[in-house]
């Protein structure tokens, strides 16, 4: 708890109208758009939402500086229970989220369905084997992160990926998703406390990415319309777009925004709690 509230109003509405929309023009807008020409797979938003989402947290949270205490601090879950009901609402609002992006009844929301379970339900069981092997310990926290990563990464495969696909982003994302969200964060010190980046950034890379892959027949997707090598490139170069594209809109939000109203609160407000001192009310009396 470090940004005011005025500021993340503001900063959204600047983001939303310049980083979202033009992404979102750009892959969703048909002939004529950026992303559509060069033949882009993202069917339900990987590059729009996630990249997009996890670059504008990076950005943010680099520029606004960690919470007092961090790193030092053990700053754990508010209620763990409300985060694994909070994931399980996510795991299946996304089957909305992709199967919905057909805008239709039809086999592929059907197989769009499929995939997004079977990704996240991959990832959730790869993230608690690594802990295990880590740490001797899965922990409940662990697992729906996991989870999300898998539904992060199938999110712009949900469309063109089969079952296998699915799985395999589910294991990949998993993996590299854990690597940033608990040994990259720490090393380079920025304090993601949602694990925005490391979750939503890179699952969102490489799903983005690897839908060249695995949406080729090969490996159970429905086709390319051209060779695996050049898809891939395709899909990387709208990954590097949107994360230039969202990192300079970031940087100029966060400093029109800091000007105007000012970004992080007094460090005495931050210890009070911005429930209380932000919004005058707070979630529990125990007194």
């Amino acid at each position: 708890e470090r940004m005011k509230f005025s500021g993340m109003m503001l900063f959204s509405i600047l983001w939303f109208t310049f980083s979202y929309l033009p992404i979102c023009h750009m892959a969703w807008a048909g002939d004529g758009a950026l992303f559509a020409d060069w033949g882009v797979l993202d069917f339900a938003g990987g590059t729009v939402v996630h990249v997009n989402a996890g670059i504008a947290g990076l950005v943010t949270c680099l520029l606004l500086g960690p919470r007092k205490g961090f790193p030092k601090e053990p700053m754990r879950p508010h209620n763990l229970p409300f985060t694994v009901m909070g994931a399980g609402m996510l795991w299946v609002g996304w089957f909305g989220f992709n199967a919905g992006s057909e805008l239709a009844a039809d086999g592929t929301a059907a197989m769009a369905l499929l995939v997004t379970h079977i990704a996240a339900a991959t990832a959730a069981t790869v993230w608690m084997l690594i802990e295990l092997w880590a740490h001797g310990k899965a922990s409940a926290l662990g697992i729906a992160t996991g989870a999300v990563a898998g539904l992060v990464a199938i999110t712009p495969a949900s469309g063109t990926a089969g079952p296998l696909g699915a799985i395999a982003l589910g294991a990949i994302s998993s993996l590299l998703c854990y690597y940033f969200a608990t040994t990259v964060k720490h090393k380079f010190g920025y304090d993601d406390s949602l694990d925005v980046f490391g979750v939503h950034g890179i699952g969102g890379i490489v799903g983005a990415i690897l839908t060249g892959v695995f949406a080729a027949k090969q490996f159970g997707g429905v086709g390319l319309d051209m060779t695996m090598q050049t898809q891939v490139w395709y899909q990387t170069l709208s990954v590097l777009v949107t994360i230039v594209w969202s990192g300079v809109v970031s940087v100029v939000a966060f400093i029109i925004v800091n000007k105007l109203v000012g970004m992080r609160v007094s460090l005495d407000t931050e210890q009070m709690g911005l429930d209380l001192t932000e919004h005058q009310e707070q979630a529990y009396d125990l007194v």
